[in-house]
């Protein structure tokens, strides 16, 4: 059973989210804050797993609220989930040690989804948060490309790449598979390859380095 925490200073979203995941026979809110330093007295190593954590709260909001917990080395899995998905919020929520992002736009499948990839020890990243962090890298970049991308990026083999090329447009694996005509399981599989040749810890920061290295939406 997966042990989350829900911090929202609204009560009708909390209550939303507590209906699905308790529905859920995998996931159970066992804890609930209000704003960012309640979360930090009930988001206990010992008694939850996961943390939805929204970003804009009283007191301090969900980017600090985050940060203090890593800082602490507290070892819940914290998954970003706010109507604000623009991309200084997005780098925020990461650059804190967020594990995903999820717009609360998202259906109680995708959210369950990816609150069971976070616990797993994966990551989640929301198409919109994915575009987010895509245009703000994109937008950023005015000089030429970064010449260790490059080379990072030419370890890939072209199939690798043109996975990586989709990445960078927002495509998911369904998207990519049915461009490239392969399964979902297979464009995962080339993805975590590339992972592992150009040493990104994640999906986000894969498509961060393709973009320094030239890469376009």
């Amino acid at each position: 059973m997966i042990r989350v925490a829900l911090v929202d200073d609204q009560e009708l979203i909390r209550a939303g989210l507590r209906t699905i995941l308790d529905a859920h026979p995998a996931t159970q809110v066992v804890a609930e804050a209000a704003d960012g330093l309640a979360a930090l007295r009930v988001c206990r190593p010992d008694a939850v797993d996961v943390v939805l954590m929204d970003v804009r709260m009283p007191g301090i909001d969900g980017v600090e609220a985050t940060r203090r917990l890593r800082a602490a080395g507290a070892l819940p899995r914290i998954l970003v989930l706010t109507t604000f998905d623009q991309d200084e919020n997005v780098l925020a929520a990461l650059r804190a040690g967020a594990d995903g992002f999820l717009s609360k736009g998202a259906g109680p499948a995708e959210i369950v989804a990816a609150v069971e990839r976070v616990a797993a020890g994966g990551r989640a990243l929301s198409p919109g948060a994915l575009d987010a962090l895509v245009d703000h890298v994109a937008g950023a970049q005015e000089t030429p490309p970064d010449p260790d991308a490059v080379a990072l990026l030419a370890l890939l083999t072209p199939r690798e790449r043109e996975v990586v090329e989709a990445a960078v447009r927002g495509w998911d694996n369904v998207q990519i598979g049915a461009r490239l005509h392969l399964s979902p399981l297979t464009v995962k599989t080339h993805a975590n390859r590339a992972m592992t040749k150009v040493g990104a810890r994640d999906r986000a920061q894969l498509v961060s380095l393709a973009v320094r290295a030239g890469v376009r939406p």
